[in-house]
């Protein structure tokens, strides 16, 4: 038995659920960025998957494992955006009642995809309510069966089949970068790589102001913050997840940061010179590797970039900026 909630066993059979039904999302190469960094980039673009994000694998392997009495008694998930609109795409897929509980402040774009696929929107306000208290209440109430966004081990089983796809599609990889915010992509991630090729780098990255992984892996314990004030939605988190922890820090080799403004100037990079609609959360990574962050010039790098669900105002913003 694994010491950890997830083996890469569990990633393998995900992709047995998810195969024929998610995106088989494209590896994209950039002479200028190899120019520009030293390295060898391959960019794993997850923000062409279904839902435009990652966050489509976890959501649908956690929701085809369930009972054909839990599907028909619903899901409730809690998710600012991404994870949001995974469940519900999952959930209109397998015919499965799906109510989302969402901030009053979520990104137009983020809000408009849930509604899309069919998902009831419950909303509270960030600042002064508990989304989990909220989201548990409802289930209680319905006998539905609580989604978590990243702490599940179907959830993080689900996101590594990304890294399990990327590395046969790009076997030689030497480093693989993702966001990280509650950790389960990375979590998933770091299991299938480690297992892949031993000896590959593994980091995680975060933005300055939402550093909660990186005091996590300084103290050698989960550390909660402040609620971050970050471009990257995605990453608000204010403490690693209780499964995602152990895992990352056992398999992952470091915790990178960039700033709001380097996140700016790679969502703008990817758009206007490689043609790629990034996120915030998205282009951390990418902002991590045009700063050379990612060990010794010459590497083969691997970078996910996460998902591609950005607010006009905000990508406005960016180029603008």
């Amino acid at each position: 038995m694994s010491q950890f909630a997830i083996t890469f066993d569990d990633v393998k059979a995900a992709a047995g659920r998810l195969a024929g039904v998610a995106h088989r999302t494209p590896v994209l190469t950039s002479r200028t960025v190899d120019g520009l960094t030293g390295y060898r980039v391959c960019f794993k673009c997850e923000n062409f998957q279904r839902g435009g994000s990652f966050k489509f694998r976890g959501a649908y392997n956690a929701l085809s494992q369930l009972s054909a009495a839990e599907r028909k008694r619903g899901v409730v998930a809690f998710s600012s955006g991404n994870h949001a609109q995974g469940v519900a795409y999952a959930a209109k897929l397998l015919d499965i009642p799906a109510a989302i509980v969402m901030p009053t402040d979520a990104p137009q774009t983020k809000l408009a995809g849930t509604r899309g696929y069919g998902a009831e929107i419950i909303f509270y306000d960030r600042l002064r309510e508990d989304r989990v208290a909220i989201a548990r209440r409802v289930a209680d109430e319905r006998g539905a069966t609580v989604i978590p966004s990243f702490d599940h081990p179907h959830i993080m089983a689900g996101q590594g089949t990304a890294a399990l796809e990327f590395l046969q599609q790009v076997p030689d990889l030497e480093a693989l970068l993702t966001p990280i915010g509650g950790g389960g992509l990375l979590s998933g991630c770091a299991t299938a790589a480690r297992a892949l090729n031993p000896a590959i780098r593994l980091y995680g990255v975060e933005t300055e102001t939402s550093n909660d992984w990186q005091l996590s892996f300084q103290a050698g314990e989960r550390v909660k913050i402040d609620p971050p004030d970050t471009i990257a939605d995605g990453i608000r988190t204010q403490q690693p997840g209780v499964l995602t922890f152990p895992v990352v820090r056992a398999l992952v080799d470091d915790i990178l940061l960039v700033s709001e403004a380097e996140v700016v100037e790679a969502m703008t990079f990817l758009l206007l010179r490689m043609k790629i609609l990034a996120e915030p959360t998205g282009a951390v990574g990418p902002a991590a590797v045009l700063k050379q962050r990612a060990g010794r010039p010459g590497l083969k790098v691997g970078v996910i970039i996460s998902g591609g669900n950005v607010d006009p105002p905000v990508l406005a913003q960016a180029l603008g900026g």
